[in-house]
């Protein structure tokens, strides 16, 4: 392969030293919100328990009502910082990849950057990339690392799916809604709440920490149109998203089996972007991916856009699923359309 196409931004030189996650405090059921939209489902013939019976969706979060993006980013990011075990003056960058922002501007990052007390030569930016955002937002940190600019940075995320699904679902009950607007902006109904951090290092920092290699990205912008979104309304072509996102996911595959070395066989864990179980069965089936080695919480949290696969990854570490020296596999794929498959070698620590 000629050097100037090979895909793989690869790192040498950077540990995970800590993760964290908050869940959203308030649990919604989907058969509590489908009670609610029973008026509109049945005036148009839509059958109850579809959230759950195709998507595989229980139900989702909420946060309390008034809690910013911001807010939910630091409670994680506090988190981060105190299993890191260091000060927080020693991190020299934070990155937010939130889809939900407090304001257009300052960034969100900026009250992040204030609330976790990090040192004024911090740097500090917003990284917006639909449900890649948190992996773009390491690779970042990573590369800053591999640099030498930074000994440590922190990446975070927190996502809030309240004002976009109560919005939406007062629009399915108008009178005026079709079964065709239902299906448009049934994916608003699919979104959970919850924040995710991250905090990375030199390797030498933590030599037997997991360590993040990098991967590989691929663009296809030309799908750009089929997903729309805005604080309380979301419009989506679930179908030839789902298509497209899978046709390209499939092209990320088969450049990480030819420059990273996958297969099957030897990556022992899949954290996939969690979106619906229709998603999920798709991906596993085309790539021909072990579904039994992936981790899915999308069936209680919904999805959680970026915050998703930092999520799914801490919750599998703190349950002790993961062992010294196992290959982690992190595979997102998001509107736009952009997909990203990176992998963690699991360390000692």
């Amino acid at each position: 392969m000629d050097p100037q196409m090979k895909h793989f931004q690869a790192f040498q030189n950077v540990s995970i030293k800590s993760l964290s996650h908050v869940d959203a405090p308030h649990r919604i059921s989907s058969a509590a919100l489908e009670d609610r939209l029973a008026p509109a489902f049945e005036r148009v013939g839509m059958r109850k328990g579809v959230l759950e019976k195709v998507a595989g969706i229980k139900a989702r979060r909420y946060w309390d009502e008034g809690t910013l993006p911001s807010d939910a980013a630091t409670m994680a990011g506090k988190i981060a910082i105190k299993r890191a075990g260091i000060p927080a003056e020693a991190i020299g960058a934070l990155v937010n990849t939130s889809v939900c922002r407090d304001f257009l501007e300052p960034s969100t990052a900026c009250r992040v950057h204030h609330n976790l007390g990090l040192a004024s030569h911090a740097l500090n930016h917003d990284i917006g990339n639909a449900c890649l955002g948190f992996i773009n937002g390491m690779d970042f940190i990573a590369t800053l690392i591999e640099l030498g600019r930074i000994d440590y940075g922190i990446v975070v995320d927190g996502e809030s799916s309240r004002e976009v699904t109560e919005a939406t679902i007062e629009r399915i009950l108008q009178p005026e809604t079709t079964a065709l607007d239902i299906r448009a902006q049934f994916a608003s109904l699919t979104l959970g709440s919850g924040a995710a951090a991250m905090v990375l290092c030199r390797k030498e920092l933590a030599p037997k920490a997991p360590q993040y290699r990098g991967g590989i990205l691929l663009a296809e912008t030309k799908h750009a149109n089929l997903c729309e979104g805005h604080p309380t309304y979301m419009k989506t072509d679930t179908k030839n998203l789902l298509k497209a996102g899978v046709e390209l996911a499939n092209r990320v595959w088969r450049l990480t089996q030819e420059e990273m070395g996958w297969n099957a066989d030897n990556l022992d864990h899949l954290i996939l972007h969690q979106v619906s179980q229709v998603h999920t069965m798709t991906l596993g089936q085309t790539l021909g991916l072990p579904l039994q080695k992936a981790h899915i919480t999308f069936d209680e949290l919904g999805n959680i856009g970026p915050a998703a696969v930092p999520i799914t990854l801490s919750k599998t570490a703190d349950e002790g699923k993961f062992a010294a020296g196992e290959r982690i596999a992190l595979m997102a794929i998001g509107s736009g359309l952009n997909c990203q498959m990176a992998e963690i070698v699991w360390g000692e620590e």
